[in-house]
């Protein structure tokens, strides 16, 4: 999985004290005395030579290599951190320990994560806030305008950027055309059309599926596709929840259908059960991006065989524009307290958008445009799929936007109340009023005033 906590894989997490990749800079001049904030945010002293810190996950230590070869002026020694994986939380907690020490801060910081700019925008306790605005000229115009619509909305609070999206995770339909083919049944292009299919291989394929929902990010594949008014966020500290809305009873009514039927089964695809019941078994998946790798062209999952593996533009509600979900992608923050912002912004730009590791080395859908666009030739050009893959940069900017990211995580409240219920067979209609007071509930309990 590229970008966001990746499920079923462990991490690698190190004490506070090795928490640093360390960057020298040489060659450059320095800046001294008080700076004038002139970026949109009080800046410390800046000093061109001084040490970077920066924080990875494991994963990507691809884009440390990818920049220490093109910038071999720089020393690195790099330890990674879990990058808040799988809502550990880790990014935040340990800020606002360097917050009450009043030093400490790592300069730039990767996170699986998209809803840390909810947090790291703000102020915390009268402490300065951690994220540095990134769009009143540390980085140029010129480069934000380059990343996909849509693509920089969740670093974006109050009208201000403060991270840049390392990958998108846009959900697309996902189907194996050989199987389509040999069961002559043709691609569904609505979700009327996708639930009607389902039906019809219950009947005339049983054990084949068309989807699965035993995964904490179900709703992100099918709640946020069809515009479910769960995860409104509005401001800072403002979200609207109303999960008795048409949008959301479609969906919920369309997965109960096929739960009870088997074609969408109530497991992880991460799961060896998973692996055990279905593989040559997927005859359609709705899901992120990052599924090419993670499970399909994957020997330790589904290994689906070269030229049986097409994409299609997500599906659309009879009537209405397609729209699609996001599942993960990941951020790059820059630190408000760094000391050495020209450096900063270096390392950051590059691991978003230079060629050398975004389109040669990334395993995810780039965020930004112009390497997003190279990075799909070179899949396409390896053969493996069946289809091309321009439906996937269609998706990239499809994603609904109503769909926000608060400080509370989404998965970890349908995990705790949904997942276990539909599992156990109880409908999902029915369990939408238990999953919006679940969200009203945590939203209160970060602080949120709820609507």
């Amino acid at each position: 999985m590229v970008g966001k906590a990746r499920h079923g894989q462990t991490r690698r997490w190190v004490g506070a004290a090795a928490l640093a990749l360390t960057l020298t800079v040489s060659g450059c001049g320095s800046d001294s005395g008080t700076t004038s904030g002139s970026y949109g945010f009080p800046q410390a002293a800046q000093d061109d030579k001084a040490k970077l810190t920066v924080w990875v996950d494991a994963d990507r230590s691809s884009a440390v290599d990818a920049f220490k070869k093109a910038n071999p002026d720089v020393q690195l020694e790099a330890v990674t951190y879990d990058g808040s994986a799988n809502g550990s939380n880790s990014f935040r907690t340990k800020m606002q320990l360097f917050d009450r020490a009043g030093s400490g801060w790592p300069d730039v910081v990767f996170s699986t994560q998209n809803n840390d700019a909810a947090w790291a925008s703000q102020q915390s306790n009268g402490k300065q806030a951690f994220a540095a605005v990134l769009d009143q000229g540390l980085v140029a115009k010129e480069t934000l305008d380059r990343f996909t619509a849509g693509a920089l909305n969740p670093c974006t609070v109050e009208g201000k950027l403060y991270c840049l999206r390392n990958d998108l995770a846009q959900v697309v339909l996902w189907h194996n055309k050989a199987l389509l083919d040999q069961f002559g049944y043709t691609l569904p292009t609505t979700w009327e059309d996708y639930q009607a299919l389902g039906e019809k291989v219950a009947r005339e394929h049983p054990g084949y599926i068309v989807g699965a929902a035993g995964d904490a990010f179900t709703p992100e594949i099918y709640l946020w596709s069809s515009k479910c008014q769960a995860n409104g966020i509005t401001g800072p500290k403002a979200v609207t929840v109303n999960t008795g809305t048409t949008e959301c009873k479609r969906a919920a009514s369309m997965l109960d259908t096929l739960i009870k039927n088997g074609t969408v089964p109530t497991v992880s695809v991460f799961s060896p059960e998973f692996v055990k019941n279905y593989a040559n078994k997927v005859l359609l998946m709705p899901g992120p991006a990052w599924y090419a790798g993670a499970i399909f062209n994957n020997p330790q999952s589904l290994n689906v065989p070269k030229g049986q593996l097409g994409v299609a533009a997500p599906l659309a509600w009879k009537g209405e524009e397609a729209a699609t979900g996001n599942v993960g992608g990941a951020t790059w923050f820059i630190s408000s307290h760094s000391k050495n912002l020209k450096a900063a912004r270096k390392f950051v730009e590059f691991v978003t958008t230079a060629d050398d590791y975004q389109v040669n080395v990334a395993p995810g859908y780039p965020a930004y445009a112009p390497a997003a666009d190279k990075w799909i030739k070179k899949q396409e050009s390896s053969g493996y799929y069946a289809t091309d893959l321009q439906a996937m940069v269609k998706a990239g900017s499809q994603i609904w936007g109503g769909w926000g990211s608060g400080i509370f995580s989404q998965e970890a409240i349908w995990a705790k109340t949904v997942t276990p219920a539909i599992v156990s067979g109880k409908s999902l209609v029915g369990l939408l009023p238990e999953w919006q007071t679940a969200i009203k509930n945590q939203a209160q309990v970060d602080g949120y005033t709820v609507a």
